[in-house]
Formats: structure tokens, sequence, C-alpha cells
């Protein structure tokens, strides 16, 4: 098993698989090397990192990274300088090769150092798996993949046996598991950091304008539709909600698509639905305290970990159900947990909301996360919400699917989709949609 705040963590976009993870990788990569006896050192991108990896900021990455930056650390807003500097470093070459290593991951990266008579000096193979996570050829195993927490789960059906078994909630159970790890303190202070950077980021989104990064000409639109929800210029009261919750998620997306901090939720390209489903329920339902964001993270976490483990949050590997169908099966579940549903109401509600995204490809234009990845995530956010509330109104008879069976689905839809819809820009919007 692993932590929920490996699962949550912060970064800056545009991508966790193609940005976060690369950047991880390649300052591992320099972490104990004598830089002073290097002369040279290669990276080669493969499969999707190096067809959609311009887009995606991947070189940026892998320079920043091997500069010893971190993505949770490094300034974004100082990182786009940092890069150019970088750039006129002639010992650094990036080679995009899409073809794949025979057996490799669909993000892999080689690393290569020589010294100063051309040989070699380290070489490592890297794979990252998505949702910043990344995994050495040399070591594939991770220490939180071995600990022992003490309520250890595997699918949905025995997460629910434990909360049957203990008469107690979903984010209770990951509470004791995380207790394992830190203290009632140290589990506040981060859930709470958390949440703080999700709404910094949304602050963000919606003051600024202008056009996005890439060559697409995106313009933003967060601040306009933010100031239209604060003057009331709606165009249908009845929407209300659904147009703050939409606001919510492209501003945080478009801070992403920008490559501002967000929180991996799981992943950088779905970073939008989870903080846009919490603000939905503090603007709509009550104030968000201590209890709330334990109840809302640590039940979300626990989803997004059953997906993970059994399936992919990659989009190389599954397409865009396993980003923003995971991230909205993952909100809805923590948002039927705070408005009081039952573990098996919000295991319903995680089933819900991905069985509506079964199959959903990951076709960004020109590699960039931008269209349809931005306006995806309010739909992915909406989902959400709808899934909770027809959850609350299901008894357990009349339910039909499990959340392991729509996860066992997932995967294989994922298995079964051609690599040209899995973030290789090569089908899909990416191809039909080039005239923007």
């Amino acid at each position: 098993m692993i932590s929920i705040f490996e699962l949550f963590t912060v970064g800056i976009g545009p991508s966790s698989s193609h940005t976060v993870g690369p950047m991880k990788a390649t300052k591992d990569f320099v972490t104990g090397l004598d830089l002073g006896n290097v002369r040279s050192i290669t990276v080669t991108l493969y499969g999707s990192l190096a067809l959609t990896g311009k887009g995606h900021g991947s070189d940026k990455a892998v320079m920043l990274g091997l500069k010893g930056e971190d993505p949770e650390t490094v300034d974004p807003e100082l990182a786009n300088q940092l890069h150019k500097d970088l750039l006129d470093d002639t010992k650094v070459t990036i080679d995009f090769t899409p073809k794949l290593p025979k057996g490799a991951h669909a993000n892999t990266l080689d690393c290569i150092a020589y010294d100063k008579l051309n040989k070699e000096l380290k070489r490592e193979r890297y794979f990252s798996i998505g949702g910043g996570f990344i995994l050495k050829q040399s070591q594939p195993a991770t220490k939180a993949s071995t600990f022992d927490f003490p309520n250890n789960f595997k699918t949905g059906d025995e997460l629910l046996s434990f909360c049957i078994d203990k008469d107690c909630s979903i984010s209770e159970i990951v509470l004791e598991n995380e207790k394992a790890l830190k203290n009632d303190t140290e589990i506040d202070s981060q859930l709470e950091f958390l949440w703080t950077t999700m709404k910094d980021c949304i602050k963000r989104g919606t003051s600024k304008e202008g056009e996005l990064p890439g060559g697409l000409k995106v313009q933003r639109r967060a601040q306009d539709l933010h100031n239209d929800l604060q003057s009331g210029k709606i165009a249908n009261k009845a929407t209300e909600a659904m147009e703050w919750l939409s606001m919510y998620a492209i501003a945080v997306n478009e801070e992403n698509a920008a490559g501002g901090r967000v929180v991996t939720a799981p992943t950088n390209g779905a970073a939008g639905i989870i903080p846009s489903v919490l603000h939905y329920f503090e603007k709509f339902e009550r104030p968000i305290g201590k209890q709330e964001l334990r109840t809302f993270f640590l039940t979300a976490g626990a989803i997004g970990y059953l997906f993970k483990t059994n399936a992919s949050i990659s989009g190389a590997e599954m397409g865009c159900q396993g980003e923003v169908g995971v991230a909205s099966s993952m909100a809805a579940a923590g948002l039927t947990a705070l408005l009081g549903g039952n573990p098996q109401q919000v295991e319903c509600a995680a089933e819900i909301a991905m069985e509506h995204h079964l199959g959903l490809t990951c076709d960004p234009i020109k590699g960039l996360v931008q269209i349809p990845c931005i306006e995806r995530n309010a739909m992915g956010a909406i989902k959400a919400v709808n899934a909770a509330q027809l959850a609350l109104k299901r008894t357990l008879e009349n339910r039909k699917i499990t959340l392991d069976r729509v996860i066992r689905t997932m995967k294989k839809t994922g298995e079964d989709m051609k690599s040209t819809y899995k973030e290789t820009s090569k089908g899909g919007l990416a191809v039909f949609g080039v005239e923007c």
C-alpha cells in the first residue's frame, strides 16, 4: 500500500507523468554523481514522453531535474528563465525516440553520464508511471509498497469489509493507516497544506488573463467566468452551482497548463476536479474544517489507491479514463462521504463516476495539456457531483456494478485501447483538431 500523501503531492504543470516524473527521475540520476568528472549527459525519452514531451514540457523538466530542482519546491515563475539558461549547457543532450524499447513502460527515459574520457560513468532507466510516481529499472520496488499498514486492503470489497468489521467509515480506516506513519498533528498539517495549495492555485487562476503558452493561442477564461459569477451575471440561476464548479476546475487547469503549482490529484492533467468539488462543497454546503478535510481527502485517497493498484492512473496506459475518470471517481467518493453517505454509497458514487468515463481517450492537441484537457476537468467535476447525488439515493440491493468490477473494466478497456488514443497526440482531437 501507499500513503495518500504519495497520491496527493505538490508539483508544477502541465503533466505529472511528463513533467513531474522526468524531473524526479533526472534529479535522482544526478544525486551522488560526481558532476566534476562528467563530460556529458544524454537523456532519451521514449514512447509517449517522446511524442508529447515537448508540449508537456518534458525537456524543461529534464533540465531542471539535472540542475537538482524538485517539482514541489521549484519556483514556477523562475523555472522558465532557469530552463532558458540551462539550454546553453552543451553537456546535456535530450533525444526524443518514439519507438519504445521492448517491454518498456509507455513513459520510459534513459539517462547516461559520460566521464571526461567519454567513457560511460553511470546509466539508469526510469519509468514515469503516472501521478508523478517513478520506478527505476534497477530498483523497481519502493519502500512504501512494502510497508505493513494496519488495514491492508487491495480491493474495494476488502475496504468495505474493514468498514463493516470495525463499524467505521472509509476515512477512519485510512486514518488508522496514516497514523502508522504520522501523528495527528502531522496528518492535519499536511491536509491543510494540500487544501491551501489548491485554494492558492484557484486564486492565481482567477487573477490572470491572456494567452496560455504553447502556440495554440488558447485564452484564459477563468478570470472572466469568476468576475461574471461574482457580479451575478449568469445566464441561468438554476445552473449557478455548476457554473461555479466549472470555473473552479478551469482556473486550476489553466494554471496547470501554464506550468503553475498544482496538487497532483491524482495527476496534473486531472488536477482541477478534486479542488473544484471541495470548493463547491464549501460554497454551497458548509465551511471546510479539519474534520471535513480528513473525510474528503482520506476517502478520495482510498479510491485513488484502488485504481492505481488494480489498474493505472497513467494516461499513456489507460487514456484519459485513467486521469480525469479516476479524479472524478475520487471526488465523487469524497463528496458522498462529506454529505453523510455510508461506505457502500461512497463506493457506489466512485463506481458511477468511473462508469461514465470508461473509454475516454487522451488526445491533447499538439501535446499541450489545454484542448480538451481544461474543459474536460470541468466536465469531470460535474459528473462527480452528479454521481454523488445518484449514489446517495441508491440502496445497496439495487446496486448492479461494484467498484472492483468497474476498475477491472477500466483496466481492460485501457489495454484494448489503441496507443494512438493514449497520450501520443496521434489520434482523436489531436489529429482532427489540428486547425486549432
